[in-house]
């Protein structure tokens, strides 16, 4: 496939260096040409002045809203800046986002993200609404239209993630859809390393008043990253067909990714203190070790107006996943000595997710209402096996990577790799309601709402199938959130809303002493969270000011009583600033900084208590600038800082990662050849090369270090025909 690519990539750079420069700076943007319609299912807001971030967001069963309807905090971002800044998946994206740090899962390779302090892992993303269908380890950049950002608690507007995360906010995906203008985009390029990729994204309407779309992506990449050692490999196809019409409208997708890593670099455990952050380009994985993942999914959604004043929803999704995994994720000493062992794993996937309601408006005296009642559900049906060598491991070192023979990974066995059993059946059922109050012409909004949730999770012997677990919880979450608009430029907010996350299984000890309640199923684990916030639109430039309490309830051990109980709790503050918008002609302005707060207020070890969580920075920011330069059309220039403070890597506090600070530039260069729109794109990320560890867990409780990547220069062109 490499070599397919690398001939593609000359080829079109050879047409773009022999053309002619014009001004084709409008030809290359697209734009998903609809309105926003207050709760709608199926339709997208507009993209904000800068085409970097939308007018709105998905905001759960609420549907579609305007950021300045919005009693939460939201950020969605638009495909014109995941193809402007050459983003390979969510993670790329969500660089640009303050409130937002990326690391990677517990002993994989995952793109998970931390949000207020907390982790959401990436297979607790929605698609479209819809949670579970997306593929569970990586998503790629080609298939996404939008990215929204939710920051907060949100088990009331979501549902709870049925992977248990989600506690400090949510991600939902867009897929692309068809815009009113024909579309025929190849794109190919180099991406640092040997690796190269090309893409193909095609899309038309037709039908009477374009009233139907089609859209389809294909993107190949392989060959050697900017990482000594590691190949990457991926093929991604996403299809995406809509109907728009007056009363009725419809979206189905589906989308297909095979996506392999050799020799991935994985993450290191510190032992005692943190080792000196070995060369970004340096990969001290073993070269037997890899990662595939292949997914096919997919997803349906139709919303359909009864009335002038009632509308129906209906969406259905599903999942069909794969995953081969040979790691050896390993420890470390402060010398940089390391010690691992193979782990194998296997895992196949069935998921299907549903999602229906209906939404009123009606008044009553002086008094609107938008009133939604929906009902949802998850299954999932899990099988898995795994492998390991023997736990002695063996040697090797961070600074000086010793290759050794794959060990035999018999040594400790559940069940079959080539034929797994199943050993985990999830099921998430929910019923909400809600109702948007409008009084004074709408200038002040009150939604209160209700979810009852009810969470089944069984689990299965490795070896034999039988079943060895159950969990049966349910939970009532309300909602309580308000809006004023004293102003069109001005928007006060105030919510409260909670998150749900399974409850554990009281275990027979802890530290040593007999549970008196062993056995017991605790109720779902119930964090609070009170948000009080400000938003600015001065209709090219915008911004927000938000301040938050999130208290999540943990584990803990009653010692009078010996009992298992939800005493535990962790507490997290703080306060997030964003900017967006085009502030000056020609100038764009996306990021800002978060201040956080985060203490363990009590745990099952009094020694944690009034600690801080591993892996939450007491600040963080991001700040990217684009300009297009006026003395050549075409032209724009772009760059980003982005700054993470110091985190905690021990649960004692006695370890810390340093604070870290990364730099990227980019430009790009619009114009016509012979007819067609061409774009050359330019990026180089970590510019200073800074040798640097730029995350520690993910994983509640876990320490394990995240090295950022080497400085890596992105080349790209893209034509229009």
């Amino acid at each position: 496939m490499s070599s397919r690519l690398a001939l593609l990539l000359s080829s079109a750079l050879i047409s773009g260096a022999l053309a002619s420069p014009a001004l084709a700076r409008q030809a290359d943007t697209t734009r998903v040409d609809e309105v926003v319609i207050t709760g709608s299912q199926v339709r997208l807001p507009p993209a904000y002045a800068g085409d970097q971030v939308a007018k709105g967001a998905r905001v759960g069963l609420l549907g579609a809203l305007d950021t300045m309807d919005t009693p939460f905090a939201v950020t969605s971002y638009t495909e014109a800046l995941i193809r402007n800044q050459q983003a390979r998946s969510v993670a790329d994206v969500l660089q640009n986002d303050p409130t937002v740090r990326v690391t990677k899962g517990f002993g994989n390779f995952q793109e998970l993200y931390v949000v207020r302090g907390f982790p959401v892992y990436s297979d607790d993303m929605t698609y479209n609404g819809l949670y579970g269908v997306l593929p569970r380890q990586f998503v790629a950049a080609e298939l996404i239209e939008r990215v929204d950002v939710f920051r907060g608690a949100n088990a009331f507007l979501n549902g709870a993630a049925p992977g248990g995360s989600g506690v400090g906010g949510a991600f939902n995906l867009m897929p692309k859809r068809a815009p009113t203008a024909p579309l025929t985009r190849f794109t190919a390029g180099w991406d640092g390393g040997e690796q190269v990729y090309g893409s193909a994204d095609i899309a038309r309407r037709f039908g009477q008043n374009d009233a139907y779309g089609a859209r389809v992506n294909l993107g190949l990449r392989g060959g050697e990253t900017a990482v000594d050692g590691e190949k990457r490999d991926l093929t991604v196809l996403g299809l995406g067909l809509d109907r728009r019409g007056d009363r009725a409208r419809f979206s189905a997708d589906l989308g297909w990714q095979d996506h392999r890593i050799e020799g991935a670099r994985p993450t290191v455990t510190p032992l005692g203190a943190i080792p000196k952050a070995p060369s970004a380009d340096k990969n001290f994985a073993q070269p037997w070790t890899h990662t595939d993942e292949r997914q096919l999914f997919g997803a349906a959604r139709g919303e359909f107006d009864l009335t002038d004043t009632v509308s129906a929803w209906a969406a259905l999704g599903g999942r069909q996943g794969k995953e081969d995994n040979v790691l050896a994720n390993p420890t470390a000493l402060a010398n940089g000595t390391l010690s691992a062992y193979r782990f194998d794993n296997v895992r196949k996937d069935s998921i299907l997710s549903t999602d229906a309601g209906l939404r009123a408006k009606f008044t009553t005296g002086a008094v609107g209402h938008a009133l939604v009642a929906s009902v949802a559900q998850v299954n999932l049906k899990s099988k898995n096996a795994y492998a390991f060598s023997n736990f002695a491991g063996f040697a090797s070192n961070l600074y000086n990577p010793v290759a050794v023979a794959a060990p035999n990974p018999n040594f400790f066995v559940g069940g079959s790799k080539s034929d797994p059993n199943v050993t985990e059946r999830v099921k998430n059922r929910s019923v909400a309601v809600a109702d948007t109050l409008s009084f004074l012409n709408e200038r002040l909004l009150v939604t209160v709402g209700v979810r009852y949730q009810d969470i089944q999770t069984r689990s299965y012997d490795y070896n034999t199938g039988a079943r060895n677990g159950a969990y049966d919880g349910d939970a009532t979450t309300p909602a309580l959130a308000a809006v004023f608009k004293p102003s069109d430029k001005i928007s006060l907010y105030a919510n409260y809303a909670e998150a749900l996350v399974p409850g554990k299984i009281a275990p027979a000890q802890v530290n040593g002493v007999a549970v008196a309640n062993v056995g017991e199923i605790l109720s779902p684990f119930r964090g609070e969270q009170t948000e009080i916030g400000a938003k600015y639109d001065a209709g090219t430039f915008g911004g927000s000011i938000s301040l938050f309490r999130t208290t999540q309830p943990a584990e803990y051990f009653e010692a009078s009583s010996r009992r298992y109980t939800a005493g535990g709790e962790q507490e997290n503050q703080g306060v997030e600033l964003t900017v967006f918008g085009q502030p000056a002609p020609g100038l764009r302005l996306l990021g800002g900084a978060t201040w956080l707060d985060a203490q363990i207020n009590r745990a099952l070890s009094a020694t944690l208590q009034g600690k801080t969580p591993i892996g939450v920075p007491e600040f963080q920011a991001n700040l990217n600038l684009e300009w297009d330069v006026a003395t050549l059309e075409g032209l724009t220039l772009e760059g980003r800082a982005v700054h993470t403070g110091s985190q905690q890597a021990n649960t004692a506090n006695t370890v810390s990662l340093d604070a870290w600070t990364r730099f990227d530039l980019g430009a790009r260069y619009a114009f016509e050849a012979g007819g067609k729109a061409v774009t050359l794109r330019a990026r180089v990320e970590n510019l200073t090369d800074r040798n640097q560890w730029v995350a520690v867990g993910g994983y509640p409780g876990a320490n394990y270090l995240t090295l950022g990547a080497p400085r890596t220069l992105r080349l790209s062109i893209s034509t229009d025909f």
